[in-house]
């Protein structure tokens, strides 16, 4: 029961920050990020990121991600596949450059730099996800390559932490956990893709016209949040984020005759109650342990973290024909690091490759560039022409 009164805390200061976020123009979520960083480890320390917490937050991004893919347009989707492919393949090769050639100015070995190259490969679209929704920008062209590229950066993802892992393996260092073979984990994701289709087809709209038929109140709502967490408990199964088995979930309902009542049901259910709890975790990932020893790093490692993104997903978009306004905003909405990011340091600490404090500097880097992300997405998005965002 101690969890609720935490619960309660965080809905409270939660609203209050986006309140006032919105009334000084800024992104909602930056307010809800900053307050897990005031009362997290970083600040007062009232609230940890415990296993119930944890929990909520993860729900949260399921939802969130449903939500996204709710409101996604998958004609659109389709249509920019291969610029989304080449923004990711472009957005991962330039962090791993950048960040492992600064990493390795700074003084780490060879192995430790590419380890950190590989840790800021990886985006998290989930925050861009709510920037784009709350600027009404997710079924742009821009918001549907954004959102190609975080499922294709979310492969190589995989496919990057288990070729580490199979490097530092060569090298005698021990990961953390049994790790499948990487061609069994290509495999899994291609069924699980085979799979999707099948789902989006005929599956769900199946699912969802057998739900209204039963007697039973909100069944139409249920059944959605069904095939929502099971996807997303499918895709986290083959090595892919949760977020993106959630994400096409709502892109599978979606093309039923139900999408206006379950954005209108489900909307709510995720902004009362998970969702600013995921926000607020991001904030609690933060600790200022090391920070003087470390300062020159975190500050220097954060804003390469954010150009590297910037400069490769953006470079990807204007290779792929798009002009500069639009590749910039494809650039930062790619800035934001999230769970994979989390997983490969945490990897690296345990194998002990990151010692405590690079490890604690990783981790700062990871949530400043995540802050950082929305503000920039926000700016690049007040500088398209109307027509382009509608």
């Amino acid at each position: 029961m101690a969890f609720l009164g935490t619960l309660c805390l965080i809905l409270v200061l939660t609203t209050l920050a986006g309140n006032f976020a919105n009334r000084l123009g800024v992104p909602a979520v930056i307010g809800e990020l900053l307050i897990g960083i005031i009362i997290g480890p970083a600040l007062l320390n009232w609230v940890q990121l415990n296993s119930l917490v944890s929990l909520f937050a993860d729900i949260g991004v399921v939802i969130l991600m449903f939500l996204g893919g709710l409101e996604s347009n998958l004609k659109l989707l389709m249509k920019y596949l291969k610029p989304a492919i080449v923004v990711a393949t472009s957005g991962v090769i330039f962090p791993i450059v950048m960040m492992g050639l600064a990493s390795w100015w700074w003084g780490f070995t060879p192995l430790e730099a590419l380890f950190i190259g590989v840790i800021f490969s990886a985006t998290s679209v989930s925050i861009s996800v709510a920037v784009l929704k709350e600027y009404h920008a997710l079924s742009t062209r821009e918001g549907a390559t954004i959102l190609g590229a975080a499922v294709a950066d979310d492969i190589m993802g995989v496919i990057l932490l288990s070729l580490m892992i199979s490097l530092l393996a060569s090298q005698g260092i021990q990961a953390a956990g049994s790790q499948p073979a990487l061609g069994l984990v290509l495999l899994e994701q291609v069924a699980f893709f085979g799979g999707t289709y099948i789902v989006v087809k005929w599956i769900a709209p199946y699912l969802m016209h057998l739900s209204e038929r039963l007697v039973m109140a909100s069944s139409v709502t249920i059944m959605s949040m069904v095939i929502c967490l099971s996807m997303a408990w499918l895709a986290d199964i083959v090595g892919l984020s949760g977020a993106i088995g959630a994400f096409f979930a709502g892109i599978a309902v979606a093309h039923t005759p139900y999408r206006a009542v379950l954005a209108d049901h489900v909307e709510p259910l995720g902004n009362a109650i998970f969702i600013p709890v995921f926000f607020v975790s991001v904030g609690l990932n933060m600790t200022l342990d090391h920070l003087a020893d470390n300062l020159g790093i975190i500050v220097g490692l954060t804003v390469l973290a954010c150009l590297a993104k910037l400069l490769g997903c953006g470079l990807g978009a204007r290779l792929s024909g798009f002009d500069l306004k639009s590749s910039t905003v494809i650039g930062t909405g790619m800035i934001a690091r999230g769970e994979m990011g989390l997983i490969t340091a945490q990897i690296g600490h345990q194998a002990g490759l990151l010692g405590g404090a690079d490890y604690s500097a990783m981790i700062l880097v990871i949530v400043l560039a995540t802050i950082i992300a929305p503000l920039v997405l926000k700016q690049a998005l007040k500088a398209m022409p109307q027509a382009a965002t509608e």
